[in-house]
């Protein structure tokens, strides 16, 4: 499976991408107030947005902190691998809760190994090591199962399953190139926080360098800059 063509591994990869799984997540928001009630759309919005403040946090720690786990290689939760793993098993549920039990569940069954095969796609490329996109494909299943928990027993019939199915792949194909830049805004918010002039990054942080210390008020910024810090 490793073998697979590169090209091929960046087309799974942008199954997770925010500029995909966000609308998704709000359309499924969507069907749910419509065809359903109001509760399980607050509901599906609440528990992905705690997902995905998660990885917010992980990020922002790191980036502006250095916070991380080093014997693991992990500087944050893969929002790739949550995302996706969160959104897709929901997005099958979703078009199947008219169906039989059984159908359900083999549709979020598809949904979990998708979101599993983007965060094996992260770790492929080089985007995130192991432990972050486990984590990420962790903290969406659970998201997705906590959800679809609340949900399984949602009374079938108020919605066609076609309109559904066919708008949510409709979407998928629109918007599955389609980048934001999630990971430049995190940044902003991490130095906007701590106040450092440069994020932690990576390979200096395992090699036990931190990231230039904040910029004293009247200093010049290049002299903070060059001064090297160690851990």
């Amino acid at each position: 499976m490793y073998d697979l063509p590169t090209h091929l591994w960046f087309s799974i990869t942008r199954l997770g991408g925010a500029g995909l799984t966000l609308p998704l997540a709000l359309t499924i928001a969507l069907w749910l107030a419509l065809g359903y009630t109001w509760r399980l759309a607050v509901g599906w919005l609440s528990i992905v947005g705690a997902a995905a403040g998660v990885v917010m946090l992980t990020k922002i720690a790191f980036l502006g902190w250095g916070v991380g786990v080093r014997e693991w290689d992990f500087t944050g939760v893969s929002g790739h691998a949550m995302l996706s793993t969160a959104v897709y098993p929901v997005a099958f549920f979703l078009t199947l809760l008219p169906t039989r039990a059984r159908i359900r569940l083999f549709g979020v069954l598809l949904g979990l190994a998708a979101g599993l095969a983007v965060g094996l796609s992260r770790v492929v490329l080089d985007a995130h090591s192991p432990s972050e996109a486990v984590a990420g494909c962790t903290v969406g299943a659970f998201a997705a199962l906590l959800f679809i928990w609340s949900a399984w027993d949602a009374k079938p019939g108020k919605l066609s399953a076609v309109p559904v199915a066919v708008s949510l792949l409709m979407l998928t194909v629109a918007l599955h190139d389609v980048r934001v830049p999630t990971q430049r805004w995190i940044t902003h918010i991490a130095l906007h926080l701590s106040g450092r002039e440069r994020p932690f990054i990576r390979a200096r942080w395992k090699a036990g360098l931190q990231a230039p210390r904040p910029v004293a008020p009247g200093k010049p910024a290049h002299s903070a800059a060059i001064a090297p810090t160690f851990a």
